[in-house]
């Protein structure tokens, strides 16, 4: 089985929601499946319907997470020290050469990756451009509008 990374971070809110879904999500449904079985007639009953539905997302999402949780290498950006490169974890500020906007990226796994936060997942163009690089650096990005150049500013892990 191939690990998947995650930060210490991630890993939590994955934990949090899988308790929501287990002690909060999980006993709702059954309730409300025990109401609408309570209503009589199952073939037209569409409450029935519903939360039998709600039930299989429920138990669906308690698997995949449980899922990803077990294959998880959790990382702690704050205890790697890459001697200054990018790496899974890092916390990059970059300069486009041709704007020069600046910009600040975490690189991340894919369930944390949030682009408005900054968080970026690991598979995507420009963390796998950033990835080995060190400040100084530049990085090239295949981006739809053509070839981006990033420099890398700095290179924090936090």
């Amino acid at each position: 089985m191939t690990t998947i990374p995650i930060t210490k971070r991630g890993a939590e809110k994955l934990k949090e929601e899988l308790h929501k879904l287990k002690t909060v999500e999980r006993p709702s449904v059954i309730n409300a499946i025990a109401e609408a079985r309570a209503q009589g007639d199952l073939s037209e009953n569409a409450e029935y319907d519903a939360a039998k539905d709600r039930q299989g997302f429920i138990e669906g999402r308690i698997q995949e997470i449980e899922g990803k949780l077990s294959a998880a290498q959790i990382i702690d950006p704050a205890a790697v020290d890459a001697g200054g490169r990018v790496v899974f974890g890092a916390t990059v500020d970059l300069e486009d050469e041709d704007s020069g906007d600046a910009v600040t990226y975490q690189i991340v796994g894919e369930d944390e990756a949030d682009l408005k936060l900054g968080l970026i997942n690991i598979s995507s163009p420009i963390a796998r451009a950033l990835i080995g690089k060190e400040e100084g650096d530049v990085a090239e990005v295949q981006a739809p509008g053509g070839i981006k150049r990033y420099e890398i500013v700095a290179v924090a892990y936090r």
